[in-house]
């Protein structure tokens, strides 16, 4: 599915689970009743989701009509208006939960993305995700990273190969499951192993390795490592990323840093919707 097929099927999904088999309350405003409202930002926060949030307006009833006041990845500050609604009553109240929960969750990870870029500011280091999403969101929340200046891994276990250390276990060795992967992927298919210590990294560069995961590692190993390895791979930091390390990790040299709380640990921006009737 292409992008905008993605936030249908992610919409209609959202609304099933909300509406039902119909908005009960909303059946207490008349009809035929008109109405406005204004969507404000209460904190500071980098937009993300706009074309959710339409989504969510269109799908319910397509009369709507929504003018942004903001651009897609803008900055925005605290008690800042968004965007201006009008349509149908019934159709603002029945949409407004499910169109703030894309906006406000789509906005979190964006913004978080964004500090995580800034603080590593200055280094050659992308910011990269994971696969730790919200079951359903995937796709979405990859996007928002992609807003926030992050970069995506793989969507799924289908286009990726990455061996950890369960995987090495169960072949035999890193050059047995190196061999095995090697054979299996497909043009287009990457393929990255997770090292543990520099013996087993010189090992994964001898196996053809081109792609490595550093697990855990201290910065003092990430930069031997960065020597060692002299361009013949991409290197990824992963665990024991925060806003306090990142910077840290970013120079030692390494390629990327992964971190799963970019999509996992979120805490929804503050947004709150004004009717006008």
């Amino acid at each position: 599915m292409n992008l905008e097929q993605i936030i249908s099927a992610n919409v209609a999904a959202a609304l099933a689970e909300d509406v039902g088999s119909g908005d009960l309350t909303a059946q207490l405003i008349p009809a035929g009743r008109a109405g406005t409202a204004t969507v404000i930002s209460r904190e500071a926060a980098l937009l993300c989701g706009r074309a959710w949030f339409d989504e969510c307006f269109r799908q319910v009833d397509p009369a709507v009509e929504i003018f942004w006041l903001v651009k897609e990845g803008e900055q925005v500050e605290a008690n800042q208006r968004l965007c201006e609604i009008s349509g149908p009553a019934r159709a603002l109240l029945t949409a407004e939960r499910t169109a703030l929960n894309f906006l406000q969750t789509l906005s979190a990870v964006a913004t978080k993305t964004r500090t995580y870029v800034e603080a590593a500011h200055g280094h050659k280091a992308k910011i990269m995700d994971t696969r730790k999403t919200l079951p359903g969101m995937r796709h979405a929340l990859k996007y928002a990273v992609t807003v926030g200046g992050g970069y995506n891994q793989r969507i799924g276990l289908f286009d990726g190969i990455l061996i950890k250390e369960n995987h090495i276990m169960a072949a035999g060795s890193i050059e047995a499951v190196m061999t095995q992967a090697q054979a299996l992927a497909t043009p287009g298919v990457t393929i990255q192993i997770e090292v543990e210590s520099l013996e087993e990294l010189q090992r994964a560069l001898d196996a053809g390795a081109r792609l490595i995961l550093l697990d855990n590692m201290s910065n003092e190993q990430m930069a031997e490592a960065v020597a060692l390895t002299a361009g013949r791979a991409e290197l990824e930091a992963s665990g024991g990323v925060n806003l306090e390390t990142v910077a840290g990790i970013a120079a030692t040299g390494v390629d990327r840093i992964s971190i799963g709380g970019l999509t996992k640990d979120v805490k929804a921006v503050d947004l709150s919707m004004r009717f006008r009737m």
